[in-house]
């Protein structure tokens, strides 16, 4: 069988399905697609069989396995410390590999109904001094490894995985999009320091903060955009889908809010007023959990920030250092697509079974390739 030409990412949201496929060997030759705004997931397969047709016209190639792209309210971030005495001689792959599968058989015992999606190690302690990455040629007597389990819901990537094999599709990888998305644009953007990101999705706000290259931390609250858009129905006596159009355009289309005789002033109240609290508990998890003095940088992602414009952010009273990013269907894509390629030198990257012909520790994960 030829090697495929193309990948495939499916970022499945609550409200929107978005999708990439993207060129293994030329980064220009990528087709992106997303479906409308929605809350009814009655047809949610045929959105998703929908965009892989279009996929295999443009791309003229058959789907047969995709990377699944996941956020929600329920996400764990798990921490574990783990060390083993050694015998003095200098560390291999294997000795990190043993460690990691032994923290990995305990997230799996005691978070039976999550999938780990992420396994990060965040710190080695080698004879008492930490480096951030494992070095090379190194010998020891004692090693300690700080990790970090990213876990979904496995009963939401049962879910996903179901309506893709209905289509004789498969799962290659499964990708924390929040966290995927952070770590690029850390990246990207060359963010030094302190700095968080807060991605206020349909139902859901995580919050991932980071110290130059290493991830202090990762929150999820269970609010995000919808509890804006219940607030503005609640006291408008709308529906819902009124609601949302009010809450995207309020500030541009000033005709329709003549028309239906609201007030501006109201409306901003209403969605600044959530905004407030919703940064008002995301920085109460930081410092929760950083235990520092100044606060880090604060960048706004994701469709529930949307409404947030730079030029709005007089209308927040909170002293952090806010910035709203906006992002394209194409930048979430890519940013999964970097993350897959194993670029992240802090993480282990786990194998799909499909493809397993290795060692024991193989068939598990391989670290840092």
């Amino acid at each position: 069988m030829n090697k495929k030409k193309f990948q495939t990412f499916f970022d499945c949201g609550f409200s929107k399905i978005r999708a990439g496929i993207l060129s293994n060997d030329n980064q220009n030759e990528a087709f992106y697609s997303e479906s409308e705004f929605f809350t009814n997931h009655s047809n949610l397969e045929s959105k998703i069989q929908k965009i892989i047709a279009s996929f295999e016209k443009d791309t003229n190639e058959y789907i047969d396995n995709v990377n699944l792209v996941l956020d929600s309210s329920k996400m764990l971030s798990i921490g574990i410390s783990i060390f083993k005495k050694h015998d003095g001689s200098e560390i291999k792959k294997a000795n990190i590999q043993f460690l990691v599968q032994e923290a990995k058989q305990q997230i799996l015992k005691h978070y039976a109904n999550y999938n780990i999606a992420h396994i990060i190690i965040n710190n080695y302690k080698i004879d008492g001094v930490d480096y951030s990455y494992l070095p090379d040629k190194i010998s020891s007597h004692f090693i300690s490894l700080d990790i970090l389990f990213i876990c979904l819901p496995i009963d939401l990537v049962l879910y996903f995985k179901n309506i893709f094999s209905r289509s004789n599709i498969s799962i290659n990888q499964i990708i924390c999009s929040s966290y995927a998305k952070s770590i690029s644009y850390k990246d990207n953007l060359n963010f030094n320091g302190h700095v968080s990101f807060i991605d206020i999705g349909f139902n859901r706000t995580s919050i991932i903060s980071y110290l130059n290259d290493k991830i202090l931390s990762f929150d999820v609250l269970p609010i995000g955009g919808n509890n804006i858009t219940k607030d503005i129905a609640k006291v408008l006596n709308l529906n819902l889908e009124e609601a949302e159009n009010l809450k995207l355009y309020f500030d541009k289309d000033l005709k329709y809010l003549k028309s239906k005789k609201i007030s501006l002033d109201l409306i901003q109240q209403i969605i600044f007023a959530r905004i407030e609290e919703i940064l008002e508990l995301c920085t109460k998890s930081i410092k929760l959990n950083l235990t520092m003095l100044n606060q880090p940088k604060m960048i706004l992602i994701g469709d529930g920030s949307k409404i947030f414009d730079n030029k709005f952010k007089e209308k927040i009273f909170l002293t952090n250092d806010i910035d709203l990013l906006e992002e394209t269907t194409e930048d979430i894509c890519q940013s999964a697509a970097k993350l897959a390629s194993g670029l992240n030198k802090q993480e282990v990257i786990i194998i799909p079974k499909k493809s397993l012909k290795k060692g024991f520790f193989e068939k598990l994960f391989h670290i840092f390739q």
